[in-house]
């Protein structure tokens, strides 16, 4: 794939890059296989902002990841390891989908408004990663269902069509679980906003 790849960047140095960074963090298992490569080539292609080499592989700059596959295949640890490629003003920070279902037990409808619009003049970013989409439960508060990451990712739609706000996401469901999960607007809304960058069904379960 690297041969159909023209760009100023050299991207078999970054991908030995990003696999010494990943023993760095994760420790000397730590590998990123070549049947891995056209995926990762997309998500440095992105993070780095190749324009040129986005044309190429049909990605919108414009939109955030949507990286989907099966467990175990590595989706967490890639995007953990692309916020070191990507430039300060598109820094962004990984959240787990489950974590917030947690905060939002403790804190309620607040925890919405602070995963979309955020604090006043907070000084992280705002761009998240929401990582591992559908492991967290609709919760109740004070008897109130809530799908909270269904609402959370619709105030962030709208703030991309407005604001341009980028939104990441990890996830192993498939299309149709998602709207199963968050009904078709989320669905629908979830393809405008991000570039859908798929594993393969059979991709290998790195953590056994």
């Amino acid at each position: 794939m690297e041969n159909e790849i023209k760009s100023h960047y050299n991207y078999t140095e970054v991908i030995n890059w990003l696999e010494a960074k990943g023993v760095e963090l994760y420790g000397n298992h730590f590998k990123i296989l070549e049947t891995d490569y056209p995926i990762v080539y997309k998500l440095i292609a992105y993070f780095l902002k190749d324009e040129p080499t986005c044309f190429q592989l049909h990605i919108n700059l414009n939109k955030g990841i949507l990286l989907t596959g099966p467990i175990g295949c590595g989706k967490t640890s890639l995007m953990n390891l692309m916020k070191y490629l990507t430039a300060t003003e598109h820094k962004f920070y990984v959240k787990p989908c489950r974590d917030i279902s947690f905060e939002f037990i403790q804190d309620g409808y607040q925890i919405i408004h602070k995963y979309s619009k955020g604090k006043l003049y907070e000084a992280d970013p705002r761009t998240i990663c929401f990582d591992d989409l559908g492991t967290e439960n609709n919760l109740k508060y004070y008897g109130n269902e809530c799908n909270v990451m269904a609402e959370i990712l619709l105030s962030r739609y709208d703030l991309f069509i407005s604001k341009k706000l980028q939104t990441h996401i990890t996830t192993n469901l498939s299309a149709s679980e998602i709207e199963k999960q968050y009904g078709n607007r989320v669905r629908s809304r979830l393809r405008e906003l991000c570039n859908l960058i798929a594993f393969n069904n059979v991709a290998k379960d790195k953590r056994k």
